[in-house]
C-alpha cells in the first residue's frame, strides 16, 4: 500500500490528528523519504503491533513541536537506558470494547524492567519481589496523575533451587542506612563503593577483597553478594540476641464429640507418625502435645515413664502447667514416647460425649508452655469455642449469606485472639490454625490468632472422614507438607528503599514492630506480603531507584541467617513510561490486599466501590493525559487490557460478591488467602484457568523428568467457549473441576474416565483412574503437573450437568452475566461511561 493511499485507508479513523496531514507528506520530500525507509524496516523487522499506530508515533518523534508527549517518547532519566522493544507493544492501544479475546494463550509473563542488559540480567526474580510500576514516578504528584497503586508484593523465603550462601565473619553494610552490599551498588575503586539506598560511600572492608568463588584477590565487584540480587548470609554471633532457638513444636487437639466424629484426629496421628522424622530440626528439636475440651490435658512424655501419663487441668479460669519441665520432650530422646500417644490418642477419646470447647485456655497453655523457647503451635479446631475466655456466639444469620446489601461480622466478636497473638509474637510464639468444620466457627474472630503471630490458617469446611474422601485427602496431602516443608523461627524482616522513597501499609500475616520492620515469629516458604510505597522527596536526580528485603531468623537447624533480595527499578518522569511499566497482575494483588483491609475497617461496599474506581480512574488518566488521539471506545494500554477483567474477577470472587449465598466463614477465609498467598496462587483464586482437555497433544508439550506435559490454550471464562462435545478443566487454585460435557466425545469417556458414557459419570468423582492410554497419562500429567507448582493440594472435581458442584464451577465463568452481577461485556460500558463523564 502506498503511503497516500495508507494514510486515505486510515483518515477516517483518525481525521483529527495533525502529524499525519497529507499535506505535510507532501511539502516535506525529506520526511517522506525517511518515513518510506521505516517502513520497510517495519515490514522485515514486524516488530511494532498495528501499522498505523507506528506511523503515529513515528511522527511524533519527527515533529515533537506538533504533538503532545507521546508514548515513544523517552523521558530524560531513561535516555540512557536501552528501552525494550516491548515497551511500545505495552502501550498498543486497546479498544476493550471491540477487542474481546484478551487473554493470552499461556501464563503471563511480569513485565521486565527498562534497565541495561547487565543490571536486568541480575535483577530479583519477579516471583520473589516484584512492584506493581516497574517504571518509578520521579514525584507523588506524578504517581496521583497515574491513579495507579505503587506496591512491592514479596514471597521471601520462597523455595529456591538455587540459592548462593556465603559464610562469612564481615558482612558489609552500609554505614549510614544499614543497606546490605549487592549488585546495585557503585564501586568509586577498590577500596570504596557507595551505597544505592542512601549514597553514602563506604570503606571496602579488607576480608572483603578476596573472593571465595575465584579464589583471587583485589577484586570486590565480582564477589557473589555483586553478583547476585538474592543471596544469603550464615550470619555472625552479634546477629544473636540469645543462642538461637531449637525447632520447638506444640500440637494442640480439640478431642470434644464433634472433633471425635470427624475422624480427623487418626488423619494427624498417622500423619505425624509418618512424618516424624522428617519435621525439620537437629538433636534439640522438641515436642509437645495438649488435647482439650471442657478441660485442658497435658502429656508427660518424659524418657523412664512406661507410657505417656495424662494430666488434667479443669480449673479453666486460671490455667496453669502441671509439670513444667516435662510437657516439651526432646523428640530424639523420647521418640517411642511420642509414637505411643500417636497410636493410642485417636482411641483415647473414642467414645466422649463432652460437646464444648475450651479453645481459649488451651491456647493460654500453650502460650505460657512456648513462651521460654518461642516456636510453632499446631491448632486444630473442629467447632465454634463455647467455653471459657475467648468463648464465641454465632454470628452468621443464613438468610443474609445472599445478601446485597454490607456485609456484617467480618471483624473479630473480641479482641482476645488478637491480643494473645501479639503476646505469642514477643515471645517468638507463631500459632497455625487448622479449622476442620462444617458448622460456623467465627474465622474472623479466630483467624486472628494466625494473622497476627505470622501464622497459617488452613480451612477444611464439611470436613468428615467417611463423608467427603476428598478433603480429606486434601488435608492429609496439606499437613504433610506443613509438617515437612523448611521453617524459620524468630525472624524479622526490613524493608529498605532508596532515598525518597517511603513504606506507606504491610498486608500479611505478622505484626509491625516498627515502621519497616516486621516480627515474623516463624516464617515459612508458602507466606505472601505486600507492602503499599509512597513518593515523600523528588527523585529527580536519580536513574534508578532499589528496595531492599533482608530477612533475618533461625533456621531449624540453630543457624542464624540472612536472606536478602535486592530490587532495581528505572525511574521515569512521563505518564506514558509509567503506564508502560505497569505490572497488571501485582497491582490486582496489591487492590486485592487493600480490598481485603478496607472491607473489615469499612464495609464491604466501600471496598468494592473502591476496586471498580481504581480500573475506572486508571483508564481515565490513561486515557486524557497519555493518548495523543481521542476515539470512541474504551481505550486501555495493552499492558493493562486485562485490568477491568480482574477487576471484575475480584468483584465475583468469594471475598468480595454480594447477591450469591456465601458462608461467612467461607468468606472471610478467602479474604485471609488473597493477603496471605504469594501472588502466583493468588492470580489462580481471581481469575482461574480455563483449558479444553478431551482433545490434549503432544504439540508444544513441556518434557520434564522424563514425563509429557501437554500444554492447552487458556479459554475466556465463558459459557460460550463451552461445548457439549468437550470436557473442560479449570484450575480455580485451590480446586479443580474437570466439566463432561452432556454429548462429550465417547473415547474421552472411556479413555480418561474409564466410564462407557455419559450418565455412568458418577456424581462424586474427585479422582481419575489409571488407565493405560495415551489420553490418560496426558490427562494426569497435566493435572499432576498443575499441582505441583504450589504448595497446597487441590482437589479434583468432576462435574457434570446435574451435579451439584455445577453451580460453583459456573461461578467462575466471570464473564457472564449473573443475576447479581454484570458480564464483562456490561462491566466495560459501566466503566467507559464514568471514563467519559
Amino acid at each position: 500500500m502506498s503511503i497516500t493511499g495508507f494514510y486515505d485507508h486510515y483518515r477516517g479513523k483518525y481525521r483529527n490528528t495533525r502529524c499525519c496531514s497529507l499535506s505535510l507528506f507532501r511539502s516535506m520530500g525529506r520526511v517522506l523519504t525517511e518515513i518510506l525507509i521505516w517502513f520497510k524496516w517495519l515490514l522485515l523487522t514486524r516488530r511494532q503491533g498495528s501499522l498505523v499506530r507506528c506511523c503515529f508515533i513515528h511522527c511524533a518523534v519527527l515533529f515533537p513541536a506538533q504533538t503532545s508527549a507521546g508514548p515513544a517518547q523517552l523521558s530524560p532519566s531513561l535516555a540512557g537506558l536501552s528501552l525494550q522493544s516491548q515497551t511500545p507493544e505495552a502501550l498498543r492501544v486497546v479498544n476493550l470494547l471491540q477487542e474481546r479475546n484478551l487473554l493470552p494463550p499461556g501464563p503471563i509473563s511480569p513485565p521486565t524492567p527498562c534497565l541495561p542488559q547487565d543490571l536486568q540480567k541480575i535483577n530479583c526474580h519477579p516471583e520473589v519481589f516484584r512492584s506493581t510500576l516497574t517504571s518509578i514516578p520521579q514525584t507523588q504528584s506524578l504517581l496521583n496523575k497515574a491513579k495507579l497503586p505503587l506496591g512491592l508484593l514479596l514471597h521471601p523465603f520462597k523455595d529456591l533451587t538455587q540459592l548462593p550462601v556465603v559464610t562469612s565473619s564481615t558482612i558489609v553494610r552500609c554505614r549510614s542506612c544499614r543497606t546490605y552490599i549487592n549488585p546495585f551498588v557503585s564501586f568509586l575503586d577498590q577500596r570504596r563503593w557507595k551505597c544505592n539506598l542512601c549514597y553514602r560511600v563506604n570503606d571496602v572492608p579488607e576480608e572483603f577483597m578476596y573472593n571465595p568463588v575465584s579464589r583471587s584477590y583485589g577484586e570486590p565487584h565480582k564477589r557473589p553478594e555483586v553478583q547476585n540480587a538474592t543471596i544469603e548470609f550464615i550470619a555472625p554471633s552479634e546477629y544473636m540476641l540469645r543462642p538461637p532457638q531449637p525447632a520447638v513444636y506444640l500440637f494442640v487437639l480439640d478431642v470434644s464429640h464433634n472433633a471425635v466424629e470427624t475422624g480427623y484426629l487418626d488423619v494427624v496421628c498417622q500423619s505425624l507418625l509418618e512424618n516424624i522424622n522428617s519435621l525439620p530440626g537437629d538433636s534439640r528439636t522438641k515436642i509437645g502435645f495438649i488435647t482439650f475440651d471442657s478441660t485442658i490435658h497435658f502429656y508427660n512424655l518424659q524418657e523412664g515413664l512406661s507410657q505417656p501419663q495424662m494430666l488434667i487441668v479443669s480449673d479453666i479460669e486460671d490455667i496453669f502447667l502441671p509439670t513444667p519441665d516435662s510437657l516439651l520432650v526432646n523428640l530424639d530422646e523420647c521418640t517411642e514416647m511420642v509414637q505411643d500417644l500417636l497410636k493410642s490418642l485417636p482411641h483415647m477419646f473414642g467414645k466422649t460425649m463432652e460437646t464444648q470447647s475450651a479453645l481459649g485456655p488451651a491456647l493460654q497453655a500453650a502460650f505460657k508452655l512456648l513462651s521460654p523457647t518461642g516456636g510453632r503451635v499446631s491448632v486444630f479446631q473442629t467447632q465454634l469455642p463455647n467455653l471459657g475466655v475467648g468463648s464465641l456466639k454465632s454470628r452468621e444469620d443464613p438468610n443474609q449469606r445472599a445478601s446485597a446489601k454490607d456485609i456484617q461480622h467480618l471483624s473479630p466478636a473480641t479482641d482476645f485472639y488478637k491480643k494473645l497473638a501479639l503476646d505469642c509474637s514477643g515471645q517468638q510464639v507463631a500459632v497455625d490454625l487448622f479449622l476442620l468444620s462444617s458448622q460456623y466457627c467465627d474465622l474472623a474472630s479466630l483467624g486472628c490468632i494466625s494473622r497476627y503471630s505470622a501464622g497459617s490458617v488452613y480451612y477444611y469446611p464439611s470436613y468428615h472422614q467417611q463423608h467427603n474422601p476428598a478433603q480429606v485427602e486434601c488435608f492429609q496431602k496439606d499437613l504433610k507438607r506443613y509438617l515437612t516443608r523448611k521453617i524459620g523461627f524468630e525472624a524479622v524482616m526490613r524493608i529498605r528503599c532508596t532515598k525518597g522513597l517511603s513504606i506507606h501499609t504491610f498486608h500479611g500475616n505478622f505484626f509491625v514492630r516498627s515502621t519497616d520492620l516486621l516480627s515474623l515469629p516463624n516464617v515459612n516458604p508458602d507466606a505472601g506480603f505486600a507492602v503499599q510505597m509512597s513518593i515523600e522527596e523528588n527523585l529527580v536526580d536519580m536513574q534508578v531507584v532499589s528496595f531492599q528485603a533482608a530477612l533475618l531468623y533461625t533456621s531449624s537447624k540453630g543457624e542464624r541467617r540472612i536472606r536478602v533480595h535486592t530490587l532495581c527499578l528505572p525511574v521515569v518522569n512521563s505518564l506514558s513510561d509509567i503506564f508502560a511499566g505497569a505490572d497488571v497482575q501485582a497491582i490486582t494483588g496489591l487492590l486485592a490486599s487493600m480490598a481485603v483491609d478496607r472491607s473489615v475497617t469499612a464495609s464491604l461496599s466501600d471496598a468494592r466501590d473502591a476496586m471498580t474506581n481504581a480500573s475506572i480512574d486508571s483508564l481515565t488518566s490513561y486515557r486524557t493525559s497519555v493518548l495523543t488521539i481521542q476515539q470512541p471506545g474504551l481505550l486501555a494500554p495493552a499492558c493493562l487490557r486485562l485490568f477491568p477483567l480482574y477487576i471484575l474477577a475480584l468483584l465475583k470472587q468469594k471475598a468480595f460478591r454480594t447477591g450469591t449465598s456465601t458462608k461467612l466463614d467461607d468468606r472471610v477465609f478467602a479474604m485471609c488467602q488473597l493477603k496471605y498467598q504469594p501472588l502466583a496462587y493468588v492470580m489462580l483464586m481471581i481469575h482461574p484457568a480455563l483449558y479444553r482437555v478431551d482433545d490434549l497433544t503432544d504439540e508444544g508439550a513441556l518434557n520434564i523428568s522424563e514425563r509429557t506435559i501437554p500444554q492447552p490454550r487458556v479459554q475466556q471464562l465463558s459459557v460460550e467457549k463451552l461445548s457439549r462435545e468437550g470436557a473442560f478443566l479449570m484450575d480455580a487454585g485451590s480446586v479443580i473441576y474437570l466439566w463432561i460435557g452432556r454429548n462429550c466425545n465417547p473415547n474421552f469417556l472411556t479413555q480418561v474416565l474409564g466410564v462407557p458414557s455419559y450418565p455412568a459419570v458418577p456424581q462424586n468423582m474427585t479422582m481419575l483412574p489409571e488407565l493405560d492410554t495415551a489420553e490418560s497419562q496426558r490427562t494426569r500429567a497435566f493435572i499432576g503437573w498443575l499441582r505441583e507448582q504450589r504448595p497446597f493440594f487441590p482437589i479434583l472435581h468432576v462435574v457434570r450437568d446435574e451435579s451439584p458442584l455445577k453451580a460453583s464451577f459456573m461461578q467462575n465463568m466471570i464473564e457472564d452475566r449473573t443475576e447479581s452481577a454484570l458480564s464483562y461485556y456490561e462491566f466495560l460500558l459501566h466503566i467507559q461511561q464514568q471514563v467519559s463523564k
